[in-house]
């Protein structure tokens, strides 16, 4: 049964929060769900009352669009169920999951699905934007597994959809986000996966030029089974600032070990955390760097390939980085990702080469400014070296007129479906897809 929640309420204060502090937006009204009875209710009594709309799933998207000042919040955290099908090796899970829970559900079974590589971040909003994580590789992005989903629409109607039931909003749902109704149960395909290789190796940054030069031919050469990412951080110390190479083998061990070790025994590390894990484990070791209530601010673009004078510019900034919470994450599109077609779904990026997230976090409110800044001015410095595409799950709070660029050749037909399922653009407090296009 459906718990509205007013500012009075107790609980007011703790659910209109995101992961994001930067975001501090106050709802009219929150509507804390625990089935999609609950939520074909909620979107009704928002039509109602005539009130804006906002969906809050694991709220970790740095927009924070889960949130909107005098709307009414749909509340997802509560819908908690997962149902694991060893046999079909498939799995019902509802919204309110994060990827942490899901992982340690499938893992009872042996089995695992692409999701994100932080464990708290949500199954939903991930999912319907597409969908990095550590097993893309070998088995694609999350939304490359989603077999089906139920979907409550703007008027309220619920839907069960896949490849032969409304194939048209099931293809908009994988990558085209929020924008075609509240999604209240996901049925994934999962795989065969329980221990895997995977940790992290780190080098000193006046070695992280060469390192990165590294890890582009690391990324090159990778088997389906590895998927290794870079980034430029501040060591464990919480001072010293490093370039590591992430990495995460799910094949056998014997061969694990011989695409791993080159990494490894590379000259000049000074930490090497890569050891045979539980899967869960591994999407959960970041987990502490990205803790809930930081302040952040994103900007992300894809690169063809990671060139040297790419590399010099991403390495020079990151040296003037005000935040030992702040990093530059390159994460690979490789793998089984390039072998769907860029039209197979809503998400388009299926050209080899990288994603570069610039991901500004700090504490202090009085350095909002100087982190921000320190984002834009090295997304402009780094402008010459990327391609028009964004990841949509990555945008900024200020970056809507990046949408359309998120979805690159699969935009009209975007528009096409939204038409036709939200024609008056209900689902807008999302990086929104306007019908009147």
């Amino acid at each position: 049964m459906t718990e509205l929640l007013t500012p009075e309420h107790p609980h007011y204060e703790a659910a209109r929060k995101v992961h994001n502090g930067l975001i501090d937006r106050r709802p009219a009204l929150i509507a804390r769900c625990h089935s999609t009875a609950d939520v074909a209710d909620a979107v009704r009594l928002a039509r109602q009352r005539q009130l804006d709309i906002c969906v809050r799933g694991g709220g970790h998207n740095v927009a924070g669009r889960a949130v909107v000042d005098n709307a009414l919040m749909i509340d997802l955290a509560p819908m908690k169920q997962i149902t694991v099908d060893p046999n079909t090796r498939t799995v019902r899970a509802q919204p309110g999951l994060t990827w942490g829970e899901y992982n340690n559900a499938a893992a009872a079974y042996g089995l695992a699905t692409t999701g994100g590589v932080v464990s708290t971040t949500g199954i939903a909003g991930l999912t319907l934007g597409g969908g990095f994580g550590w097993l893309q590789g070998a088995y694609g992005l999350a939304i490359d597994n989603l077999l089906g989903a139920e979907i409550v629409t703007a008027d309220g109607e619920i839907l069960d959809i896949d490849e032969r039931a409304h194939p048209d909003l099931f293809w908009a749902i994988r990558g085209g986000g929020g924008n075609f109704g509240v999604v209240t149960a996901f049925t994934f395909r999962a795989h065969p996966v329980e221990r895997i290789v995977g940790g992290a190796v780190a080098w000193p940054l006046d070695q992280a030029t060469e390192t990165l030069r590294y890890y582009r031919e690391v990324a090159h050469r990778a088997p389906d089974e590895l998927t290794a990412q870079a980034g430029l951080l501040t060591g464990p110390d919480g001072e010293t600032k490093v370039a590591g190479i992430s990495m995460c083998h799910c094949g056998p061990p014997a061969q694990a070990a011989a695409d791993t070790d080159p990494v490894r025994k590379r000259d000049g590390s000074i930490l090497d955390s890569v050891d045979e894990i539980p899967y869960p484990a591994r999407s959960s070791a970041a987990d502490a760097a990205f803790p809930k209530g930081a302040l952040n601010y994103w900007k992300t673009a894809f690169l063809t390939d990671l060139h040297a004078d790419a590399i010099e510019t991403l390495v020079d900034n990151f040296r003037r980085c005000p935040s030992a919470m702040s990093l530059c994450v390159l994460e690979p599109v490789n793998g089984a990702v390039i072998r769907v077609a860029p039209t197979a779904t809503a998400f388009p990026h299926r050209t080899p080469g990288f994603n570069l997230l610039l991901l500004g976090q700090w504490t202090d409110p009085a350095c909002t400014p100087s982190n921000i800044a320190w984002v834009r001015d090295t997304f402009e410095a780094m402008r010459p070296h990327l391609t028009d595409s964004r990841y949509v799950n990555y945008l900024s709070d200020d970056d809507a007129t990046e949408v359309a660029r998120a979805y690159g050749p699969n935009w009209d037909q975007l528009v096409t479906v939204k038409r036709r399922y939200d024609p008056e653009n209900f689902f807008r407090h999302n990086q929104n897809i306007d019908p009147v296009t």
